[in-house]
């Protein structure tokens, strides 16, 4: 089981069309958990239903929490929940903080949100310690959260859409120095136009959030894991994932999300050769080939080898 933590939802507020932000604080008074810009946390909203939302207030803070949740018509149901079942003095488990995204030192920074992908981002901001640029797009200022907390200075351009058009983001790189570390969260399209833009301009390193699933690929045939400490070897056939397999066979794993973007069952890779279809390893990370996410991620061979 996962550490989890009881919290009252002690202010629930809109701050943007069809968004609401969440103040989270311990039931029992505590100080909450440390936590660094680009951690997010998973909230248990009823059995069956748990969504991660990105930590968006103060690090500094202890005492409270913050989370913002944009309603997604037709979505999945967590969205609905939060925007329609909750309310102030609720309270609601949410786990402890995970860090996919972090902040990492580099000479300088963009940063490039969409909509609600300005939620990792804002606590990144008051972090850097290089200069940094902020490009925030959205389909009308109204929907875009946060707007009003941003720094009123030259860093920061707001791109709603209805107003200006789509943002230029093959423009916004060609004109960044090489070593320029790209920080991106929005909608799937901003995700993959980011990640051509800088596979055509090479230099810009580039770290990327998802809040929803990446588009499956790839082929979906049989396969064998052997788990190490187990010493057990399970076949994991088409249309199942290993996740499934090695929970039905009675082998403990951390999982949450299900769907490769939480991080939570993170598992070592000894030997073979990965297919990665999660939405957090960076290309390096890839490369390595010494880690993967069980819920969605197989082997490009007959067989891989897990420290499990």
């Amino acid at each position: 089981m996962t550490t989890t933590l009881m919290v009252r939802i002690t202010r629930l507020t809109p701050v943007a069309k069809g968004v609401v932000a969440l103040e989270l604080r311990s039931a029992d008074g505590r100080e909450l958990p440390a936590w660094s810009p680009g951690a997010h946390v998973d909230v248990h909203l009823a059995p069956g239903l748990t969504r991660q939302y990105s930590l968006c207030g103060d690090p500094a803070d202890r005492s409270v929490w913050r989370i913002a949740v944009r309603r997604e018509e037709p979505g999945r149901g967590g969205s609905q929940h939060v925007h329609d079942r909750l309310s102030e003095r609720d309270l609601i488990e949410v786990g402890e903080p995970r860090n996919h995204f972090p902040l990492l030192p580099a000479p300088r920074y963009l940063f490039l949100a969409g909509g609600i992908g300005i939620t990792p981002i804002l606590p990144m901001l008051a972090a850097a310690e290089a200069p940094w640029e902020l490009h925030y797009a959205g389909r009308t200022a109204a929907s875009m959260p946060f707007r009003d907390e941003l720094p009123a200075d030259r860093r920061v351009t707001l791109h709603p859409e209805d107003e200006c058009g789509r943002i230029d983001l093959d423009a916004l790189l060609s004109r960044h120095e090489p070593g320029t570390l790209v920080y991106c969260c929005g909608p799937e399209g901003m995700l993959r136009a980011v990640e051509e833009g800088c596979a055509r301009w090479p230099g810009r390193p580039l770290r990327l959030e998802r809040f929803t699933p990446a588009p499956a690929e790839g082929p979906d045939e049989a396969f064998e894991v052997e788990l190490a400490r187990s010493g057990r070897t399970l076949t994991v056939p088409a249309g199942r994932s290993i996740l499934d397999v090695v929970e039905a066979a009675g082998v403990g794993v951390l999982s949450s999300c299900r769907e490769g973007t939480c991080g939570t069952c993170e598992t070592t890779v000894l030997a073979g050769a990965v297919d990665h279809r999660d939405t957090l390893l960076t290309a390096e990370e890839r490369a390595a080939d010494d880690t993967m996410f069980l819920c969605v991620s197989r082997s490009r061979g007959p067989r891989l080898v897990l420290d499990l």
